[in-house]
């Protein structure tokens, strides 16, 4: 009796068998293939981007791009990850482009003239237009009545090597290539992109950018008359705000802090000043300034900032310390406690209505969050892989740079037609997106998910672990949209 009572049952040993070709790591990737069939992305492309081979066979410019964007949504780093995604032969049942290999998309994308990478922002455009044929009637509505902003901004991708093709040393000596990229601001898609090098200066080639940007917005938002770009102090030249003139849209530009501005705070009374939109201590001023060549309805707002001695850094390279004026920015850090009222100034050169403080504070408020590009690069870095350029040809980094663009214009198309009429997601994140999920999140919860795929009765069918009900109502959504016509 005592050795029974006293006997334990043994844990059965496990025992690793054979591996399972029917399982895949990345189930959520039948959710970018539905988003694609749905949206006719590779048909779209092709059209735009014309054939790249004189013999019509393999693949195509957008089979290219979608391949790239779909491998790094799944979190590949390199062109590699071609080969990694290749060899899941359970997730080639479901990917958007099966089968393409690594050489293949270099050796594809060393064809692509430059002339049809620009094409390829006429297929975006074409899939952004059928996105908004399948919302419903009100929440397109909201999207194209305005106001609609486009955002332009370059960022700098760091790479190594000296044999990399179309790179070069910017001024921080860091050997970098330089994407260029207008987006719309309200659905976070990517309009138009060019891929430069470290001493390309963006104010050449961005009226241009714009004007393409322009060509890119759906007809019926170009139509309403309420299209305004928002680009940061890097953009400070008229020849952007004369194209931003020509094309009839609003513009706001930010100003380096230069002599002729300091003196006007001169002639700005404390009583015309007005309190900023959603910032603490903030106001908000209009004065009367134009420099020469720019557009003669332009005027000058300025922001203030009341900081405490604290707040600013002693080195003279620090952001916040160039924008105190420069009597108080030449004075130690002591010396700024005696000094009285510590302000830092932005300035923005606008076209809009700011003849009454409420217009002012709000076209102050709204320029202020011409962040939501840096929002898109970021994901695009973090999320997708722009982090780098993989290759020593300018070709293949290009089309590197369109597949990541490419899966945060995804993300942002899955948002939005996965969202409620109201706008609520079900692709939920934290905030800095408007409460929408980064790549990285939607990596995590709906695309690296693992699964099992099963052919029955000449069907197949894609069984998920407990507790992953989110890809099976994302599919669900998306197979519930309307056919286009």
């Amino acid at each position: 009796m005592r050795r029974i009572r006293g006997g334990k049952r043994k844990r059965q040993r496990v025992r690793v068998g054979v591996p399972d070709a029917a399982l895949t790591p990345n189930a959520g990737m039948a959710a970018i293939t539905e988003l694609c069939g749905q949206l006719g992305v590779i048909g779209a492309l092709d059209a735009a981007v014309g054939p790249v081979k004189q013999r019509d066979r393999g693949y195509g410019a957008g089979e290219l791009l979608t391949g790239l964007a779909a491998a790094q949504l799944a979190g590949e780093d390199f062109l590699v990850g071609l080969d990694r995604q290749r060899a899941d032969a359970a997730g080639q049942l479901i990917a958007p482009v099966p089968g393409l290999s690594s050489t293949t998309a270099a050796g594809l994308a060393r064809r692509i003239t430059a002339a049809q990478w620009q094409a390829v922002e006429t297929g975006l455009a074409a899939v952004t237009g059928r996105m908004l044929a399948l919302l419903p009637p009100q929440r397109a509505a909201a999207l194209t009545g305005g106001p609609v902003t486009i955002d332009l901004d370059a960022t700098d991708v760091e790479v190594y090597g000296c044999k990399k093709r179309g790179v070069a040393y910017n001024h921080q000596g860091q050997r970098v290539g330089r994407p260029h990229v207008a987006t719309w601001a309200e659905t976070e898609i990517v309009l138009a992109a060019d891929l430069g090098s470290g001493t390309d200066d963006p104010r050449a080639t961005a009226p241009d950018l714009l004007r393409r940007a322009l060509a890119a917005l759906p007809r019926r938002v170009r139509a309403g008359g309420r299209v305004a770009a928002r680009v940061d102090a890097g953009y400070f030249a008229g020849q952007v705000a004369r194209a931003a003139h020509d094309e009839r849209i609003f513009f706001a530009i930010g100003a380096r802090r230069i002599a002729p501005l300091w003196r006007l705070l001169d002639g700005i009374g404390e009583g015309d000043w007005t309190d900023a939109i959603e910032m603490d201590n903030a106001q908000v001023a209009v004065a009367d300034y134009r420099p020469d060549w720019w557009p003669a309805n332009t005027t000058l707002l300025i922001r203030r900032v009341r900081l405490a001695p604290e707040q600013v850094s002693a080195d003279p390279r620090s952001r916040r310390r160039r924008t105190l004026h420069p009597a108080q920015r030449a004075l130690p850090i002591p010396g700024l406690a005696e000094a009285g009222a510590i302000y830092g100034y932005s300035f923005v050169l606008t076209n809009l209505d700011v003849s009454a403080p409420d217009k002012a504070a709000a076209a102050e408020h709204w320029y202020r969050h011409r962040t939501t590009v840096e929002n898109i690069f970021r994901d695009s870095k973090h999320g997708a892989a722009l982090r780098h350029l993989p290759s020593g040809y300018r070709q293949v980094n290009t089309a590197w740079m369109w597949g990541a663009l490419l899966a945060a214009t995804m993300a942002a198309w899955l948002h939005q037609l996965t969202a409620a009429t109201r706008g609520e997601t079900i692709l939920a994140g934290h905030g800095v997106r408007g409460g929408k999920a980064m790549i990285e999140t939607l990596r995590r919860r709906l695309i690296s998910v693992p699964g099992r795929l099963v052919r029955h009765a000449g069907q197949l069918t894609l069984r998920l672990p407990p507790g992953h009900g989110l890809l099976a109502e994302v599919l669900a959504r998306l197979r519930a949209l309307p056919a286009l016509p």
